[in-house]
């Protein structure tokens, strides 16, 4: 009976796997009414219940955004314009870089280490962010939810991945924020780091890892 990979015997990672928002940049709906809603309680609740990320999660599996703002508008009429929003002003939710960790990229890259990303993102979204991201120029390949139409943790987007970068799991480290998501990672025999802490705890594991 085959037995679940065990990483203590396994020889170190050398490729590097990618998260994208909240481990190289920031992203934050509420963003997106600073103006239009300008007193925070009442912005964090539409967030919390309209515009939520909960509901922008079927972007990222596939849902483009006229399906959704159509639906949701129908939903809640009376916020009909600021529902519309989500989709015209999308690139306000993301204000930057998540600090240091772009740094570790162009390091990682200087030393000739292979990076790849995994990501849960719209298609809609992807075409407007991407442009303005040349980041993410040093990774060879990226899979992106939305397109694939499987979405993290889903095993099988990693297992996608693995196919797609031509890897084995077992020499990748994968990054992200996301504790199901690693949890996910490492079953499947992925190195994993939880990004919780930081790009100093993850210079720290990179470093680790011989990969810095």
């Amino acid at each position: 009976m085959p037995q679940a990979p065990n990483q203590s015997v396994i020889s170190r990672p050398t490729i590097v796997v990618w998260d994208v928002g909240r481990v190289l940049v920031e992203w934050d709906l509420a963003l997106l009414y600073r103006d239009a809603i300008p007193d925070p309680a009442e912005r964090a609740r539409f967030v919390a219940e309209v515009v939520s990320e909960e509901w922008h999660g079927q972007h990222d599996a596939g849902v483009p955004w006229s399906t959704m703002v159509a639906a949701r508008s129908a939903e809640f009429p009376q916020h009909a314009t600021l529902i519309a929003r989500y989709a015209s002003h999308w690139l306000e939710s993301i204000p930057g870089p998540v600090a240091g960790t772009h740094d570790l990229v162009r390091r990682l890259a200087a030393r000739g280490v292979p990076q790849y990303a995994i990501t849960n993102f719209g298609v809609d979204a992807w075409a407007q962010f991407r442009p303005t991201f040349p980041i993410l120029d040093h990774c060879r390949d990226i899979v992106v939810s939305g397109a694939e139409r499987l979405i993290k943790p889903d095993p099988a987007i990693f297992e996608l991945a693995a196919r797609r970068f031509g890897q084995a799991p077992e020499t990748m480290l994968f990054i992200d924020d996301n504790a199901a998501n690693i949890a996910t990672a490492r079953a499947l025999g992925w190195h994993t780091h939880h990004f919780a802490q930081g790009a100093t705890a993850l210079e720290a594991d990179l470093l680790a890892h011989g990969l810095l």
